[in-house]
This record gives C-alpha cells, structure tokens and sequence, in this order.
C-alpha cells in the first residue's frame, strides 16, 4: 500500500487557472453521503480502486501512537519527504511478545479479589450460572457491534480460535464486576474506571452494554444497604469481610 500526498507537488506545477477551474468544480462537502462518494470516486491513470464507507462507531480520542509502533511498522520511506511518502510492507502477523487474550469467563489480572460474594451480592454458584449465561450473549452482541463498524457481514470468515477487532481490554467478568459495583454498591463509574485501568467512558460504554445484556437475561440486579462513594470505601468493605485488595490499587479520590 503506497500512501503518499502527490497532491502537494502538483500545487506548486499546476497554473493558477487550472487550479482555479479545478476549485470551481468541487463538490460542496454538505453531507456524509457526499463525502464517502467523493471518496469512493478517486481514482489514477493506473486504474486506482477506492471503496469507501461511513463509519458510524465512536471512538476513544486522545489515543497517541508511539514511536517504538511506528517503528515497528513495515514501512520504506521515499527520500522527497519520507514521513508523507512512503510504501506500508504486509506482513504476516507476528505474536511474539504478544500477552494472549484473558479468557472471558475470569477476571483481568489482579481483579479476583473482587469475585467475592460479599462484593458481587451473589452465592459463588449463582455468580458461575450468571457468566455463563451471559457469555455466549457478549459473543452475539459484540459480533453485532463489529458488523455495524464493517458496515456488512465479515469478508472472511475468521481461523478457529482467532480473536478478530480490537483487543478487549476488559473480559466479560470485568464487564460484569463493573457493572455490579456500580448498580449494586453504587460505586461511582470514574473511582471504578481506575480500579479496571481504563478511561469513564470506555466504562461507561461496557456497563451499559452489559445492562443490556442482563436485561435480556431478566436478572436484575439488587441495591446493597451499604453504597460506596470511593474506592477506599470499598477496600475497607473488602478487607472487613477478610478479602485482601492488591496492594497497588490506586485509591486516591
């Protein structure tokens, strides 16, 4: 794949009245229908093919790519402006260093302590029940979110055992976990959000998406008499029914 922004010379070689009859023909941007056309109408003298689609998905902001991922990447930098032109090389996939996708029915690392009756408000058993009702229904709900992002049905069909999209940075059980300290024990989604090392927001999304899910599972979840307001709260409930926290959680309001 050459990415490259051609365009730039072309500016400094093309007279003033092409660019200007060039100006005149654009086409007004008033939609997204109008932008993807336009997009999917790129084409060169070699026979370039664009196919473009809207992409409706919302996305975290502030993500920042370091320097040691774009150095990782395939790339050969042309000598005229080599960080706009340059050739992206397809390889095939590596996972060397790679940590392997947490299974969905446990907890992330560092997290089993909150499996815990007295933190869940559920008997061990009716915890067990519960993950495996919803584990098959997270796999038909994310693979439904991942159409919408595609904008259709997958092109391939995936390898047994391969975890397609984005790597999840919460499991099911952490889903979950969140889910019930904020409906049962109240505890505020942004204390929550840095005891699951992730932003609000990226909560904020996994819990209403798992409320969806125990709704069609017709589980409700119920109010504990004692609400948590921080996260020191629910460590000294933790540690008054013997549970042991890590050591490293952050607590600091």
């Amino acid at each position: 794949m050459r990415l490259t922004r051609r365009w730039s010379r072309q500016e400094r070689t093309s007279s003033p009245s092409r660019l200007r009859a060039s100006l005149l023909t654009a086409r007004k941007l008033t939609s997204h229908e109008v932008i993807v056309n336009s997009v999917a109408s790129t084409t060169t003298r070699t026979g370039l093919k664009v196919r473009a689609e809207l992409d409706r998905a919302a996305y975290e902001t502030g993500v920042r790519v370091s320097d040691g991922q774009m150095a990782a990447l395939s790339l050969d930098r042309r000598t005229w402006h080599g960080d706009w032109n340059y050739t992206l090389r397809p390889e095939e996939h590596r996972r060397d260093g790679i940590p392997p996708i947490p299974p969905q029915d446990l907890p992330g690392p560092g997290r089993a302590w909150l499996v815990h009756p007295a933190l869940t408000g559920m008997p061990d058993e009716q915890w067990s029940q519960l993950v495996a009702v919803l584990s098959a229904a997270r796999e038909v709900q994310r693979e439904a979110e991942l159409r919408q992002r595609r904008g259709g049905d997958r092109q391939k069909v995936p390898a047994t055992g391969l975890y397609t999209g984005r790597r999840p940075g919460l499991t099911l059980v952490d889903r979950l976990l969140a889910t019930v300290l904020y409906g049962h024990h109240g505890l505020p989604q942004v204390a929550a959000a840095r005891l699951f090392a992730v932003t609000p927001v990226t909560l904020n999304r996994a819990i209403s998406q798992t409320r969806r899910l125990l709704d069609e599972a017709g589980h409700t979840i119920e109010r504990a008499d004692t609400r948590l307001a921080t996260l020191d709260d629910l460590v000294d409930l933790a540690t008054r029914h013997g549970i042991t926290p890590p050591s490293e959680i952050k607590t600091a309001s």
